[in-house]
């Protein structure tokens, strides 16, 4: 072969490539190369990165299907760090091909009027898409205005309005973001109606158009899905879920994958199930059911069916749910499904059969597992058994974290019926212990012992049940596994098989405190189950079961013998503690549960007591109140507090039904009497005081303001004598008969002051004392403060690895120093100010493979100022308390 016979054509098509090159000439041959190259060199590979990476992501995420699942989710400040190297990456190609690829130079854009190249609109339109995943909003907002303003009449003018109003949206600026999505849908209404008018033509349309006119844009059909996803976005944020209906319809006419339509469909189903509309609702669900898509968006679907509608053949398709392997780690959701159909049929012990299930199976999902203790605290709570309906509400409380709906209330219910639990227990427990202390010596042994044998009994219970648990759980756990595939063998090599790990420690254990004996089960006092119309005398063995379950199997009898009152005293405090109680929850079923008949019979059993005293009193007065129109009850009452407290206020009441508003009257007047002997007190007018406070101290016992006036004495008194010990009587007086009052309080402050004298008073320095200085805008630097043991030339390689993956763009500066004797001290610069520095910290020290063990590290932002004085001063812990409170 003659090869030199080649050489004039590889000449010319070095030349040609050569020429091809040039920038500035708008030859086909150039615009070939440069578009060519501008299109995969840049927009496809950027492209593919951020498809790739978000789409990853997006796979990752756990969706939460008890919300209205996100249209399209983004990820937040944490979790978009793990996104920055494929997203600066996308930007940096993007750049170098506008760069060195624009028809013609980019040297000057002020000046730059025409683009010959027509991949470089896409390009600075993949630079903003990158900049909003990368949730820096004022960047891509300036990528997009570029191609808004200068490809007027380019259809990427619609693609950059779109992601405008996506990043306007994201920056809460949702007029600027409707505006632009309206403009999108004004030039699609346009070119909608101008290609109807071409499929029919009027005789005027015929004329000859001019060869310099230029069509208008039209909007490109490949992003109409995107924009209408965006416009029910913008809808939802709204709060318009009908509009947010209309436009999801509407992107289905352009939705292409598979994946996107379940999606939708999943969307819409619940959107039409939050406006009461569960005909449509499970249409969609059944319409997600036919595309592909998660398995876990499958299994909601059905689920949801079935809380909207419940009949026989959706509960007999749960019931297979639950046998099939697939459905281990759901069981929790398909219980709470049967029971939501128990209840939709008035079957309330099934339903608390399938709710104990849900809550039983729920190890990993706290939120089912809260709903489900919830749930059968609303009910036990309408059936009127308020304690029951505590200790749901309690555990679902405890279980839940914050994001939970409703979480506060909950959390309330449960401590404003916890006194109600607290009340009734207490007179559960003392009722008992006396009723046990009633007993013969030998009775009372025998007694206790039996309970004690029936106490193991039912720990070898527990014990099986425990058991029997752990055996249901860990076949959960491996028919879970059988349905997700063995995957990596290499336990360490698998991130996903340790999460897996995780999370069967959970099912298996719950969820348990690092600490010593962490197998034992929680040692909780379960008391039996007690109805509001129980008489309290009725439950027995409540104190003795639960000291029992307490101490465990070392109780004894002689331990047993310690609570129960045998002495005279003990059951008088037994007493007093039991009628308290008893008041305590008929007032909380009268003021808070509305409850009038349940508190009547609290009210009553402190009567039968026949314990005479405040609470006696009280609860004959609720009595009478609750009396209502039975007029021989209300006598009966009023007549037993007239005979056994006749000088109570009660009794005074019921003699004069305006004694408590005469009682106010006289109140405010000796308010009135001691605001005027204040006031003379102020102006030195020393003897009417004295006078005045002896006549209330002597006459007026019941004086409201009588312990002012001790003190007021006291006080004229210190004026008007020199021998300060004569105010110790009046002081005492107070401090005797006025305990733990403001009043008492004062009066020890003087005869500490009378008996000892003053002490010495040292001012106060609230002065600024660090030496360090806060400014925003000065240039900052990171400081690394690194293990003494560990090698600073590792670490320093370590931090300029974690740089170049994640602030490749800020082409930061690394190296090292030694500060004081022997601690190294990596040094990170520039940055330009204390916001980007603070940035900086917050992702070095979330976890990566690059991140150093931040256990034995400091990380410090310091300005170059206040570097210079810190190596000077040499004290690290100096700085480090400036730094905690500026930083």
């Amino acid at each position: 072969m003659n090869i030199g016979g080649y050489k004039p054509l590889l000449l010319i098509g070095f030349l040609l490539l050569l020429a091809g090159c040039s920038t500035e000439k708008n030859t086909l041959i150039n615009r070939t190369y440069h578009g060519t190259t501008a299109r995969y060199n840049g927009w496809f590979n950027a492209s593919e990165l951020i498809r790739m990476s978000v789409g990853t992501y997006r796979t990752s995420r756990k969706e939460d299907y008890y919300n209205l699942l996100i249209i399209d989710p983004l990820p937040n400040e944490e979790e978009v760090v793990g996104l920055y190297p494929s997203i600066d990456t996308a930007i940096v190609k993007c750049t170098r091909v506008i760069q060195r690829h624009s028809m013609p130079s980019n040297d000057r854009p002020s000046q730059k009027k025409e683009e010959h190249n027509s991949w470089i609109d896409e390009n600075w339109i993949m630079i903003g898409v990158s900049s909003f995943y990368r949730r820096d909003y004022e960047a891509a907002l300036n990528s997009f205005e570029f191609v808004r303003k200068f490809y007027k009449n380019d259809a990427s003018v619609f693609v950059s309005q779109m992601w405008m109003a996506k990043a306007q949206m994201e920056s809460n600026n949702m007029a600027e973001a409707w505006l632009n999505l309206s403009a999108i849908d004004k030039a699609i209404t346009e070119q909608e109606s101008g290609e109807s008018e071409k499929k029919t033509p009027s005789k005027s349309s015929k004329s000859k158009k001019s060869k310099k006119e230029v069509e208008p844009a039209k909007v490109p059909k490949s992003m109409r899905f995107e924009f209408e996803k965006t416009k029910a976005e913008y809808a939802l944020r709204k709060k318009l879920p009908q509009d947010a209906i209309k436009y999801l319809n509407a992107s289905l006419k352009f939705a292409k994958k598979s994946l996107d339509k379940s999606r939708v469909h999943f969307i819409l189903a619940q959107l039409y199930e939050s406006t009461g509309n569960r005909e449509e609702a499970n249409k969609h669900f059944s319409t997600c059911l036919k595309y592909n898509a998660p398995y876990e968006m499958h299994f909601n679907a059905r689920l949801k069916r079935a809380f909207n509608g419940g009949d026989d053949k959706v509960r007999k398709e749960l019931l297979k749910m639950l046998r099939d392997a697939k459905n281990a780690n759901f069981k929790d959701q398909i219980y709470f499904a049967l029971a939501d159909i128990e209840l939709q049929r008035s079957n309330k012990p099934k339903a608390f059969e399938y709710l104990t299930a849900s809550a039983f199976y729920s190890t990993a999902n706290v939120r089912q597992k809260g709903m489900a203790f919830e749930k059968m605290g609303d009910l036990s709570f309408a059936d009127r058994n308020y304690v029951k309906a505590q200790k749901y509400y309690d555990s679902c409380g405890k279980v839940i974290d914050d994001k939970y709906p409703n979480a506060e209330g909950v959390r309330k219910k449960a401590e404003k019926l916890a006194d109600l639990v607290r009340a009734v227990e207490t007179a559960a427990f003392e009722d008992s212990v006396q009723r046990i202390a009633k007993l013969g010596e030998d009775e009372r042994k025998d007694f206790l012992k039996n309970v004690i044998k029936q106490r193991k009994e039912e720990a070898e219970q527990l014990k099986r049940r425990e058991a029997e648990r752990m055996r249901q759980l860990q076949e959960m756990q491996r028919q879970s596994e059988e349905s997700a595939g063995s995957g990596s063998k290499w336990y360490f090599n698998n991130p996903k098989v340790l999460n897996q790990g995780f999370d069967e420690f959970r099912k298996l254990w719950g969820t348990r405190e690092n600490e010593d004996n962490w197998r034992r089960t929680d040692k909780q006092v379960v008391l039996p189950e007690l109805t509001e119309g129980d008489d309290t005398t009725a439950i027995k063995d409540v104190a003795v079961a639960s000291e029992v379950k307490e101490k465990g199997d070392s109780v004894t009898v002689e331990s047993l013998m310690v609570d129960i009152p045998l002495s005279d005293s003990a059951i008088n405090a037994s007493n007093l503690r039991l009628i308290d109680a008893l008041y305590t929850a008929g007032v909380i079923y009268k003021e808070q549960l509305n409850e009038p008949e349940l508190a009547k019979k609290q009210f009553t059993e402190v009567r039968k007591r026949n314990i005479p005293g405040d609470v006696d009193l009280s609860s004959s007065y609720q009595l009478f109140k609750l009396s209502g129109t039975n007029e021989s009850e209300a006598n009966s009452h009023k007549e037993y507090i007239l005979i056994n407290y006749p000088n109570s206020d009660y009794a005074n009441f019921l003699r004069d039904p305006d004694f408590f508003i005469k009682r106010k009257e006289r109140e405010a007047l000796a308010e009135q009497e001691y605001l005027t002997i204040l006031d003379r007190y102020n102006r030195r007018l020393y003897g009417p005081v004295l006078a005045k406070a002896e006549s209330v101290i002597q006459n007026e016992p019941d004086n409201k303001y009588r312990a002012k006036y001790m003190l007021l004495k006291a006080l004229a008194m210190g004026q008007t004598t020199e021998n300060k010990q004569e105010l110790l009587p009046v002081l005492n007086q107070i401090v005797n008969e006025y305990p733990k009052t403001d009043e008492e309080k004062r009066a020890q402050e003087m005869i500490t002051v009378i008996n000892n004298g003053y002490s010495k008073n040292t001012p106060a320095d609230f002065g600024n004392k660090s030496p360090y200085t806060f400014k925003e805008d000065a240039k900052h630097t990171i400081m690394i403060f690194i293990d003494k043991r560990d090698n600073s030339t590792l670490v320093k390689n370590k931090v300029s690895d974690f740089n170049r993956q994640y602030y490749s763009r800020l082409k930061l500066k690394v190296n090292s120093k030694i500060f004081g004797s022997d601690q190294s001290v990596v040094i990170v610069q520039d940055f330009d100010n204390d916001t980007k520095a603070i940035d900086y910290m917050r992702v070095f020290k979330t976890p990566k493979k690059h991140t150093l063990d931040l256990s034995k590290i400091k990380v410090f932002a310091i300005s170059e100022d206040n570097m210079k004085l810190l190596f000077e001063r040499q004290n690290l812990t100096e700085y480090e308390q400036f730094h905690d409170e500026f930083y």
